[in-house]
């Protein structure tokens, strides 16, 4: 039992540390890679894994350190994956108001409304269009992964319309990864209209901020 609360405490707080990022960039804090961050999560919850699923009792310390090398392993080989995929993403996207986030486990790329649609239209313009073949082309190159594409508005208008209007523009970027030749069994398009705000819509800058598609590519094994 001793063993299981250490690893479970050592677990804690290294996926804690795993998970840390610059708010503002997105970019893994206290200069690890996210190689490294995958590999000591990896390693925390192996430990934790081995010593819980002990089938004997007797070897709990072993059966912890078995899990935490298997978990460092498949950690960092996950952390390196979404490292090289994060990378190619930024240099395959030409326009710089497009974010790539890496969250450690998944990616997110956040479109502003500006750049993808006319005012409430839910037609992708030409230059997004362009920028959304790229991103295609990097879910091929990493095939091992299912796609969450969402719309979000601001709270202008009535909640029904902008739940509507969320969904047919999630709908049409999806279409268009689909289209590019990304397997339309790995995507999901919702709305989630004005549900889910990231700034105040008391402002127009909020406002702004909040009229966006994001597309969330959470790797698979």
């Amino acid at each position: 039992m001793t063993t299981r609360l250490i690893a479970l405490a050592a677990a804690t707080s290294l996926f804690g540390l795993a998970a840390c990022t610059d708010p503002n960039t997105g970019a893994p804090l206290g200069g690890m890679s996210r190689t490294q961050q995958g590999a000591l999560a990896g390693a925390a919850v192996g430990a934790v894994l081995g010593a819980t699923r002990d089938s004997d009792n007797n070897n709990e310390g072993r059966d912890a350190a078995r899990g935490a090398i298997l978990g460092a392993a498949a950690g960092a080989v996950a952390g390196n994956i979404l490292d090289r995929q994060a990378q190619s993403l930024q240099q395959s996207i030409s326009n710089p108001n497009i974010q790539i986030i890496n969250h450690g486990s998944y990616l997110q790329v956040i479109l502003p409304e500006g750049i993808l649609f006319a005012t409430d239209s839910a037609a992708v313009s030409g230059p997004a269009q362009n920028d959304l073949y790229a991103v295609a082309r990097n879910l091929n190159q990493y095939p091992n992964s299912r796609v969450e594409v969402v719309g979000h508005t601001d709270d202008t208008g009535r909640d029904a319309y902008n739940m509507d209007l969320s969904q047919r523009r999630a709908q049409s970027v999806a279409g268009i990864l689909t289209a590019a030749g990304v397997n339309a069994g790995r995507v999901v398009a919702t709305g989630r209209g004005e549900s889910q705000p990231i700034a105040s819509n008391a402002t127009a800058e909020g406002r702004a901020q909040n009229r966006r598609v994001e597309i969330l590519i959470r790797p698979t094994q």
